[in-house]
């Protein structure tokens, strides 16, 4: 989040959580206090940055990972913290960071959500290798699937990166694209076609022929290190595949992204009461005319509506965290639904939030002092959560299909 001050937290008083128990509630206020002390000094920084040069916040990283934050999503067998509601906790602790900087929430949703949501499906074994040291940060996950000709699409026509028998292993072919917190990974959480079906591997980085690219420049996000990944003949024995199920990639990488919907919804709505908060402080102080700018009755129907609308999309994402933790594993209309609106939502506020700043909305940098922009970097990194994750188009079909039915629909 852009600005050396914190305003007023609106939702706390204009938001009633009826929805989450109280050990939710008590998450929400201990990462509230994480993100506040550690993510809100470097927020600045990390917005600003440029992925080359000033590469991964690992400073950052290292002491959400001494503050026990990713443990949160997880089983007490692995190191987790072990609560009764771990996805809607997950989501809460997300939107916390996402209020003071996108990037490090979608760091923690790749980590966790993704590759951690990933290791989930092990083998004992490969959860005791990896999720236990993901869950208390000593190696960073990251999570592929996408390639360049594949994306949405995951049939096995569609992906490219190969994994073929070899003795009492396999050998993984391929190349990956958009792949977050590879230039730093560990282990990449791999989806591959083998033969007629696709399957998960966990893919140490530190194995021959496994080759990560320089990041990606992107126009906002620019502390989540995004690069292309190579696989040329990367030879794994068995224990690397994902539970041990051949064939069962599919079905493990869309409940991983259907969590990741949910995850990417609560950034939205992180991002969006950021934007509102802003607003609302500036509107209320700034004068123009002879009165407060929120005086104008444009801008009192504009953030009621707002409002409204935070609101909704807190409500959808919670509610499609806890169908998650009730066992259902494609919480569905509403991971969609969720992931939709707040992504939407935070687009919309952030864009309502440079034109009542103004010109000093649209500044990166004020030339007089040096001081970064208040709302220009919420601007930049709210756009990515309508396309990563599913794009929006493409869950406005999900929802439809749940309407109308896959024989209509297709």
């Amino acid at each position: 989040m852009s600005s050396t001050t914190t305003p007023v937290r609106h939702a706390d008083r204009l938001y009633h959580d009826l929805l989450s128990p109280p050990e939710i509630q008590d998450v929400r206020r201990r990462v509230r206090e994480i993100a506040s002390t550690i993510i809100s000094p470097a927020a600045d920084r990390i917005a600003n940055g440029d992925e080359r040069i000033d590469g991964f916040p690992r400073d950052v990283f290292d002491a959400l990972a001494a503050s026990g934050l990713f443990a949160v999503p997880f089983s007490a067998e692995v190191g987790g913290e072990g609560l009764q509601y771990p996805a809607t906790a997950t989501a809460v602790a997300i939107e916390e960071l996402a209020y003071y900087s996108s990037s490090i929430a979608a760091v923690f949703d790749v980590h966790c959500i993704l590759a951690g949501n990933a290791l989930t499906h092990g083998t004992p074994e490969q959860r005791d290798r990896w999720l236990r040291p993901l869950a208390a940060g000593s190696v960073v996950g990251a999570f592929a699937t996408t390639e360049p000709n594949a994306s949405s699409d995951l049939s096995p026509e569609a992906v490219s990166t190969v994994a073929e028998r070899s003795g009492d292993g396999w050998v993984l072919t391929g190349h990956k694209r958009w792949i977050s917190n590879s230039p730093v990974a560990g282990f990449i959480v791999t989806l591959a076609r083998t033969g007629e079906r696709l399957s998960m591997f966990i893919v140490d980085t530190s194995l021959d022929g496994v080759s990560v690219g320089e990041p990606d420049r992107k126009m906002g996000n620019r502390g989540q290190l995004t690069a292309d990944v190579h696989f040329d003949r990367v030879h794994l024995p068995d224990s690397t595949l994902l539970g041990g199920l051949e064939g069962a990639g599919l079905r493990q990488a869309l409940a991983t992204l259907t969590m990741g919907r949910i995850g990417i919804a609560a950034v939205g709505v992180g991002l969006a009461q950021a934007a509102f908060d802003r607003a609302v402080e500036h509107l209320s102080t700034r004068e123009a005319f002879g009165r407060k700018i929120a005086a104008n009755q444009h801008w009192q129907f504009l953030m009621a509506d707002r409002a409204t609308e935070l609101e909704n999309a807190r409500n959808l994402y919670l509610k499609a965290a806890l169908r998650r933790d009730a066992g259902e594993t494609f919480p569905e209309p509403e991971a969609s639904m969720a992931k939709i609106y707040g992504s939407r939502l935070a687009v919309d506020l952030a864009r309502d939030a440079v034109q009542a700043f103004g010109g000093l909305g649209f500044a990166r940098e004020l030339s007089a002092d040096g001081t970064a922009g208040p709302v220009e970097a919420l601007y930049r990194d709210s756009k990515i959560g309508e396309i990563y994750e599913g794009t929006n188009e493409v869950l406005h079909w999900v929802v439809a299909r749940t309407i109308f039915g896959k024989t209509i629909t297709g």
